[in-house]
């Protein structure tokens, strides 16, 4: 039986929330079973209840604000736990048309993707303006080289991701998980599928967003950090390589003036400069084969994790008894009842130790 976990991060959505969930598909082809998470981030507003009244299936609830990367996390985790085939995260304020989201499972069901983004087309998405629409090319453009992948639209949080693929997910940015995301499935070989999407008119202006200059700065650090994490060799190899090359520069100088010219007294900075630039490129490429080795460390680690957080879920799965499955918390004596939706599933409110995965 195949199960599909629609997952919503929330934070004081209480008022966009309801049109969004109504709006969400009760049946697609090859799904047996269709489920709604929603996770509310800290909400100081009634968006628990109002999931709640509307017969979402699962409330995780983060005890305060934690940003967008938290609560993705928190989402994913628990749609493992609740043992979700497919995984697809969308919007609480409707941004994204949710007929398209069988577009988004329907490569997964097939086996031809491991994850499935959204293309919302931002080239040409009239609710951007001139300037950020160039700006997500941009940024699109500079993920799909750290990445190794083809990414048209890089920042939509529109996607579905397959039980393996989301068992191997570990999101450590604190600002969003759109970019590491991609970078980490290009690093690990992952197949990501970008399918054309429909968007619904903005209902409130972007919270990710709150200023131009602000985004690019924590994009551009999300980017790097990543990049650097699965690549280390390569990053550093360029750094290094760069100092080198600069250092080259006044070198060829010192040499120019001192046998071309004859000039041998003087020019001793140039030769000075040189060598510390060298030098300080070969230490950067010693750095880097270092980082390589640790990233070789990193990946049996997350190997290891992989596999502990697959037997875990594995083992909350299992009912212990003949009144154990349905209703019961996941982890026992972590979770509290908040709750149950149209199915008779549970709403588990989690405290702060497991609203964040392993890893």
């Amino acid at each position: 039986m195949k199960k599909l976990i629609i997952q919503i991060p929330c934070f004081n959505e209480a008022a966009t929330l309801p049109a969004t969930l109504e709006e969400l598909p009760r049946s697609i082809d090859g799904v047996d079973r269709i489920e709604i998470l929603v996770v509310d981030d800290g909400s100081s507003d009634t968006t628990a209840q109002v999931a709640r009244n509307h017969g979402v299936h699962h409330v995780v609830r983060l005890p305060e604000n934690r940003g967008l990367a938290a609560a993705f996390r928190a989402g994913l985790e628990e749609s493992l736990r609740q043992g979700a085939d497919v995984i697809v995260n969308t919007d609480a304020d409707n941004q994204y048309n949710a007929a398209d989201i069988e577009a988004l499972v329907l490569p997964i069901l097939e086996g031809r993707a491991d994850v499935v983004i959204g293309d919302r087309g931002v080239g040409d998405l009239a609710q951007f303006s001139w300037l950020k629409r160039r700006l997500q090319r941009l940024g699109s453009w500079f993920v799909g080289r750290a990445s190794g992948l083809d990414t048209p639209d890089a920042t939509s949080g529109f996607r579905a991701f397959g039980r393996e693929a989301a068992f191997n997910t570990i999101v450590q940015s604190g600002y969003s998980y759109t970019l590491e995301t991609l970078i980490q499935a290009g690093a690990r070989g992952r197949t990501v599928m970008f399918v054309p999407i429909r968007v619904n008119p903005q209902t409130r202006p972007s919270r990710l967003m709150k200023s131009i200059p602000h985004y690019i700065s924590k994009s551009s650090v999300t980017i790097l950090r990543a990049y650097a994490m699965y690549r280390p060799l390569r990053v550093f190899s360029i750094i290094g390589g760069t100092f080198i090359v600069l250092g080259l520069i006044p070198g060829f100088r010192f040499l120019y003036f001192y046998f071309w010219l004859g000039e041998r007294v003087g020019h001793i900075q140039s030769l000075i400069l040189c060598a510390i630039l060298i030098i300080v490129g070969f230490q950067v490429l010693l750095i880097g084969l270092l980082a390589d080795i640790m990233s070789s460390s990193r990946k049996i680690i997350e190997e290891t994790v992989y596999r502990v957080r697959k037997l875990e879920m594995e083992r909350d799965m299992e009912p212990e008894g003949p009144g154990a499955a349905g209703d019961a918390d996941p982890q026992g004596d972590h979770g509290s009842e908040a709750g149950a939706g149209p199915t008779g599933t549970g709403s588990a409110s989690w405290d702060d130790a497991r609203s964040t995965p392993v890893g």
